[in-house]
């Protein structure tokens, strides 16, 4: 059956929790989002593990990013199908979610082991040589370890958008509106002179 399409509207494009767990864990590379002492929104990109729900990853703690999180550790993760791996399966999803959650930071030796050597595994792929070496350059004691626990998901499933343009995505796989399409959208509509939809 034929859908109406609203260029305007995409929060209707939610990813299913399966699907989530599927780009989460074939994603190559995270974006990982703070605010500095004065306000202003940085954005750097990290190699990452998706593991028990939560999002791993690690830099440095000279880098201003930990000062940063240690003094506010609200942050936000944007995780995107175009770093999928090449050679990565083409029925994965496509699209983007972006994670607000709680930074914590961690850096015993339980934690380390298993982390680095997961990273360092997702990174090479295969390839011992690789694999060894990430692992060498992990293992540093300036290293930290940063986890953050989503407490909220903002989805846009480029499959499914792509869907309901064709015509083809059915409305019970549909998302509800959210505010920004319920009500922000229509306000900004009506103080343009156009009519609400």
């Amino acid at each position: 059956m034929a859908q109406t399409h609203d260029h305007e509207v995409v929060s209707i494009y939610p990813f299913t929790d399966e699907e989530v767990e599927q780009l989460m864990q074939n994603a190559a590379e995270a974006v990982l989002m703070w605010a500095t002492k004065d306000g202003w929104p940085v954005g750097v990109t990290h190699a990452f593990i998706w593991r028990d729900g939560k999002i791993w990853l690690t830099f440095a703690n000279h880098r201003h990013r930990a000062a940063a999180i240690r003094r506010d550790n609200r942050v936000s993760v944007n995780v995107s199908s175009a770093s999928y791996a090449a050679g990565r399966d083409n029925r994965l999803p496509s699209g983007a979610v972006t994670f607000k959650g709680m930074g914590e930071f961690l850096d015993d030796d339980q934690t380390k082991s298993w982390f680095y050597s997961a990273l360092a595994a997702k990174v090479g792929q295969g390839n011992a040589d690789i694999e060894n070496n990430f692992y060498q350059l992990l293992d540093s004691p300036l290293r930290t370890i940063l986890s953050v626990t989503p407490v909220k998901r903002i989805m846009y499933n480029a499959g499914l958008a792509n869907k309901h343009i064709a015509g083809t995505a059915n409305n019970s796989e549909l998302g509800e509106r959210l505010s920004s399409d319920a009500q922000r959208m229509n306000k900004e509509r009506q103080r343009r002179g156009m009519k609400p939809r």
